[in-house]
């Protein structure tokens, strides 16, 4: 693990994460920090379908889809029970995600994180627990829009300087950051698919040198 305790809950917390990246104009979806008192403002804000996410939501857990007015009351409250905040976002269809691996303030690894099957997100879960995912093409930092890799590292440096996984949504010649996660998943013939080792090294390069650093920082 690279990053530091406070990027970690800096990452986890989708509502600072929303109001970070606003505040510092990242683009992103139409997104709106919903309580209990503003539900009513959704639909004429952000329209339907839209997304929902509880702040802590993770790996398509939390987040859930709403295409009528009953159903984002229905979903909307019972997120709510869980949490004071909730998110809010319009809806965006797309066909994959990029994902941008950032370490050190530097681009390590882009992806292309293909929807589930006849699924609007990377993730399919069922009531049963399990779950089907949809395909992972790595994709050379040379082959992948500029915009995106820029856009990836913008959002990623207001979070520091640890490691990364930025998901950026592309539609049409838009960019939107969609989250950003902190100790991102490296997955053997997934993300490494055009690094390979290199990848590795390049990750365990950083913790040595951080390693090095704080043992010449301690004996001073």
């Amino acid at each position: 693990m690279i990053d530091d305790p406070d990027s970690i809950m800096k990452c986890n917390n989708k509502v600072y994460t929303a109001e970070l990246l606003a505040r510092h104009n990242i683009p992103t979806p139409k997104t709106l920090v919903v309580h209990r008192d503003n539900v009513q403002r959704i639909i004429p804000e952000l329209a339907l379908p839209c997304v929902l996410k509880q702040p802590d939501s993770s790996f398509s857990v939390g987040v859930v889809k709403v295409e009528s007015e009953a159903e984002l009351y229905d979903k909307g409250y019972a997120l709510l029970e869980k949490s004071e905040l909730i998110i809010a976002q319009e809806y965006l269809p797309s066909a994959f995600d990029w994902r941008v691996g950032i370490i050190d303030r530097r681009p390590l690894f882009a992806a292309r994180y293909y929807m589930a099957p006849g699924h609007w997100q990377i993730i399919r879960h069922d009531h049963h627990g399990r779950y089907v995912e949809g395909p992972t093409e790595a994709v050379s930092l040379g082959e992948t829009p500029v915009e995106v890799v820029e856009l990836a590292l913008r959002a990623a440096n207001l979070f520091g300087d640890g490691f990364y996984g930025v998901d950026i949504k592309q539609v049409g010649n838009r960019c939107y950051v969609i989250e950003v996660n902190d100790n991102p998943n490296v997955d053997a013939g997934n993300e490494d698919g055009v690094l390979k080792d290199a990848l590795y090294r390049e990750v365990m390069g950083v913790f040595v040198r951080r390693i090095d650093e704080r043992k010449r920082g301690g004996s001073q």
